[in-house]
């Protein structure tokens, strides 16, 4: 009698991890489904808003709900557009460019300002520059120990140093730490220790920022073995 009771619940047991399993199955597969896109919408919603909040630099008198009586959706993302779009038209000329330069000069005769919009103004200048070659190269380097292999961006082709340190060339390379690639280090290697991969910028921030689960087809993929990575999405 004893053991019958004992073997019913062992039965009841393997029912109830049999369910457990199951949900918990049905759980990650709702989260891969709804994760993505709840992310995706609010990251879309958190730069509409932002864009759409350019409309406050009209006076209120000159808004739609003013004029027409009613808002329109997306009014300030096309104001924001058109502003950019005005602006890079008038300091694309003559008078546009020696009025910019007045504007600079001004700014770099205030000590806090002129740091801090000298810096921005380098980084927007290197990453937007259509000849600028940074972050446009993902490479393979060696680091921190042999053997042990970190993918990076190529951010300067060329660092000039003292030849009294060494006669190599070499190149700029920012490491992003897994899965937040706004941080990382910034490494100088000689230019033969650089591996320059057939990978897209977006692909090799994919991999990072997956922790290494997306493997993009190419060099990285053939040096695994079968079977040691996912499967690429049909968007990746």
């Amino acid at each position: 009698m004893l053991h019958r009771f004992f073997y019913a619940g062992v039965r009841a047991f393997a029912r109830d991890l049999q369910i457990m399993t199951a949900l918990r199955k049905y759980i990650i597969a709702g989260l891969l489904v709804w994760l993505p896109l709840v992310i995706t919408v609010a990251i879309i919603k958190f730069v509409i808003d932002l864009l759409d909040g350019t409309i406050l630099l009209l006076p209120p008198e000159y808004r739609p709900e003013a004029l027409l009586g009613f808002s329109i959706p997306g009014f300030g993302i096309l104001l924001a557009v058109g502003i950019l779009i005005l602006t890079g038209m008038f300091a694309a000329n003559l008078l546009g460019r020696r009025l910019v330069q007045v504007w600079e000069t001004a700014l770099g005769k205030i000590p806090l300002v002129r740091n801090i919009y000298n810096s921005v103004k380098q980084i927007s200048t290197t990453l937007l520059a259509s000849q600028s070659k940074s972050f446009r190269k993902v490479v393979l380097v060696e680091y921190p120990r042999k053997d042990c292999w970190c993918i990076g961006f190529l951010s300067n082709e060329h660092v000039e140093t003292d030849r009294n340190i060494t006669d190599e060339r070499l190149q700029s390379i920012y490491l992003p730490t897994t899965p937040n690639p706004t941080s990382g280090f910034n490494l100088l290697i000689p230019e033969r220790d650089i591996i320059e991969l057939d990978m897209s910028v977006e692909d090799g921030f994919k991999f990072i920022i997956s922790m290494g689960v997306i493997v993009p087809e190419g060099e990285i993929r053939q040096m695994l073995p079968p079977g040691a990575v996912a499967a690429p999405t049909s968007d990746s």
